[in-house]
């Protein structure tokens, strides 16, 4: 290949040792370079600072013409030395709509130049720094009224933005806009060199608004059962009765919080809410939105039916799926939903996991150019496959047509519940066509590693294994959560991300809280000590660097860390829960451990912080609603003491398939010191007659020890 390093049309040249740099690191990476503009001998015409960078998403920008820099003082710096606004450009890997302005405006020359000559452009993974995405995403919501990506900010070089949107099409006229960005790009750079007042004012103003939004409300008081029935009626109000979710499209799993739906069923023994979560967990599996072929769950629904999906498929989606589907299992017994959750899992450990243990992030919507190509089928395409009878009996089960339901294609989908025949043949058909497709050019996949997401699916691996009595699964989450514990703490501290093993940025409130609250699933699911221990450990982190020591709750980010234009301190449960939302319910599984209340006092400040949002507007933090949940119910304490080397499996099997939303489980071998410094409850428990004995406390107070399966279930309700 051709590698010479050259800056692209507008840009400032290279020192000697930056080209030196730079040409080190694409010959390292041996990556065909992504871009049109390359020399004849195939190496790229241009490169830029990204290719110093890790994140699959900057690297793919590497080539372009536009002198990117990664976020930093020094790009910052520069703007000042040179007197230049600054163009933020955040998205990430996997963003269709980023690849487009990728391939439209980045790409081009004439807009390049404009970006070089007159900004500082600069490239954020939203996946790597979501601290900086979420704070200029306010900035754009407030500007627009709406946002995505790829998020598009002009800013000052004090940092505060001016001006703000999401894609912005290349010229004036295209896709129905009045201006394109190369207009917009010549506008602003006059209006920041010849009206700097107003643009300045405008970043004050903007600043100050993202601040406001950005804080908490005052604390308030604990939040009570009303809230709970306030989030029941108003998920009533919203849901679909034919096809499950919310009534709207495009239709988002999390905008309809299931986990909730069961607890409140549970609590309160109304069939509406249990029929809200069933039905929308049913339709969601059954439609196009699952990938019918290799399993796993695409990012949303573009339509009311859960049929034609965006295709990307993130980890984070799939990890909060999986216990929606584990507790709907252990609330019906229906084996479907069980089916699902293993299906899942059984994607992420063939497609998603890294050699290290450790899961990656996402994979693309797009694949030779087009959005859903690689998971669409035709009907002769079946055939060709399974053959004349096995393959019209697929499109007949699956709904394809000659027709089709997707660009002349199908994207797969099943009418109802497969019965046993009906699951017989899809078992045996599955592999057949997921062998096929596997030979079709793939989606990328971004192969980072993120801190938070990794806690997640460890939750799903955990919570599944113990659930369904395969260790297997929880071997998986075991041995991610080791990898995380010995990769992402180079220096003590916990990193937000790896790629290629190098571990980068500073761990975020969302990688504490996610890790820790798996860290517990995976003591709950092995006995092992040592998780709860780091989990303990990580929760005294977030408490002395990133409690709101005023007014309860947590930031995103640790004192210490770089200062942006606001410290934001997360509030809305979206696609992704915040960190304060799984941080509650942990502080009170941990408490209900350990017996200790301060954790009990760290969370109801964490309530009171968000009170005025729980009382008013509840589904805003539908996560949050889980742990208040637990904190109004008789939660129950249960001990499964074993003889060392012995087993505790009959006891555990009375647990495994029973929904139990209210209870925290300790597993000890008779005598183990070690876990009985971290619990108390665990402390002169001994077996009875030297079989596996379990204790079951509630509010204080211990029922006598019993030995028999039978009588735990009852114990237990």
């Amino acid at each position: 290949m051709d590698l010479q390093v050259e800056a692209g049309p507008g840009a400032s040249p290279f020192s000697d040792d930056l080209k030196a740099r730079l040409r080190a690191a694409v010959e390292q990476r041996r990556e065909p370079p992504r871009t049109r503009h390359l020399r004849p001998g195939g190496g790229p015409l241009f490169t830029n600072r990204l290719a110093l960078e890790v994140s699959p998403y900057l690297l793919q920008h590497a080539h372009n013409p536009v002198d990117w820099r990664a976020w930093g003082d020094e790009a910052f710096a520069e703007a000042r030395a040179k007197d230049k606004p600054v163009f933020l450009s955040v998205g990430y890997s996997t963003c269709h709509w980023c690849h487009v302005m990728e391939e439209e405006s980045f790409e081009d020359l004439e807009i390049a130049e404009l970006l070089n000559r007159l900004y500082v452009p600069i490239k954020v993974d939203r996946e790597e720094r979501p601290d900086v995405d979420s704070v200029y995403m306010q900035a754009v919501q407030l500007l627009t009224q709406h946002g995505g990506w790829p998020m598009s900010v002009f800013l000052a070089p004090d940092r505060k933005p001016f001006y703000g949107g999401t894609y912005f099409p290349p010229r004036d006229g295209m896709r129905g806009a009045a201006t394109g960005f190369a207009t917009l790009l010549k506008e602003l750079h006059r209006i920041y060199s010849q009206e700097r007042d107003r643009a300045a004012e405008a970043g004050r103003e903007i600043a100050l608004a993202v601040q406001r939004n950005l804080s908490a409300a005052p604390p308030t008081s604990a939040p009570g059962v009303h809230v709970l029935d306030g989030a029941a009626s108003s998920y009533a109000e919203l849901f679909d009765s034919r096809e499950g979710g919310v009534k709207r499209a495009p239709k988002f799993p999390s905008s309809l919080h299931t986990r909730f739906l069961l607890r409140y069923w549970k609590r309160t023994g109304e069939e509406d809410a249990l029929r809200m979560s069933t039905l929308s967990l049913t339709k969601m599996a059954l439609g196009g939105i699952y990938d019918q072929v290799g399993g796993g769950f695409h990012r949303y629904s573009t339509d009311a039916l859960w049929l034609v999906p965006h295709f990307e498929k993130m980890l984070y989606d799939n990890a909060l799926l999986v216990p929606a589907y584990v507790e709907a299992w252990q609330a019906t017994k229906e084996g479907f939903f069980r089916a699902v959750a293993e299906d899942v899992l059984a994607y992420v450990a063939r497609e998603m996991t890294d050699p290290s243990g450790a899961f990656w992030s996402a994979t693309d919507a797009d694949s030779e150019g087009e959005e859903g190509r690689f998971f669409v089928w035709t009907v002769a395409q079946l055939r060709e496959v399974l053959g004349p009878e096995d393959g019209e009996r697929a499109a007949r089960l699956f709904n394809a047509s000659e027709r089709g339901n997707f660009e002349g294609s199908n994207v797969l989908s099943l009418s109802r519940v497969p019965d046993a025949d009906e699951r017989a043949f899809l078992d045996r058909t599955r592999p057949l066509l997921r062998e096929a497709r596997a030979r079709r050019p793939p989606p990328l996949t971004d192969r980072k590693i993120l801190t938070a997401w990794n806690g997640l699916m460890i939750s799903a691996f955990a919570r599944a294994g113990l659930a369904f009595a395969r260790g297997d699964l929880v071997e998986r989450g075991r041995r991610a959560a080791d990898h995380l514990l010995a990769a992402h703490r180079p220096s003590g501290s916990l990193a937000r991300s790896s790629m290629g093993g190098e571990a980068r940025h500073a761990g975020l409130l969302e990688d504490h809280a996610f890790l820790a609250a798996a860290l517990v699933d995976l003591f709950e699911a092995t006995g092992e000590a040592r998780y709860l221990r780091e989990a303990r450990a990580l929760h005294a982190e977030m408490s002395a660097r990133f409690a709101d020591t005023r007014n309860g709750g947590f930031f995103r980010t640790p004192l210490g860390h770089e200062e942006l234009i606001a410290r934001e301190k997360p509030s809305y449960d979206g696609a992704e829960p915040t960190g304060n939302s799984v941080a509650a319910l942990t502080l009170l599984r941990l408490a209900g451990l350990t017996g200790e209340d301060a954790y009990r006092e760290e969370c109801d400040r964490l309530f009171r912080s968000f009170g005025s949002l729980l009382a008013g507007v509840p589904l805003a933090v539908g996560e949050m609603l889980l742990a208040v949940d637990f904190a109004l119910a008789e939660t129950r304490e249960v001990v499964l003491v074993r003889r060392p080397g012995g087993s505790d499996a009959a006891l555990l099997d009375s647990l495994r398939q029973r929904f139990l939303p209210w209870q925290v489980l300790a597993r000890a071998a008779e005598g183990d010191g070690q876990l009985a410094r971290e619990i108390p409850l665990v402390r002169d428990r001994p077996t009875r007659e030297g079989k596996a004995t379990a204790y079951v406390c509630q509010r204080g107070a211990c029922r006598l020890p019993v030995t028999d399966p039978a009588e735990l279930e009852k114990l237990v309700g």
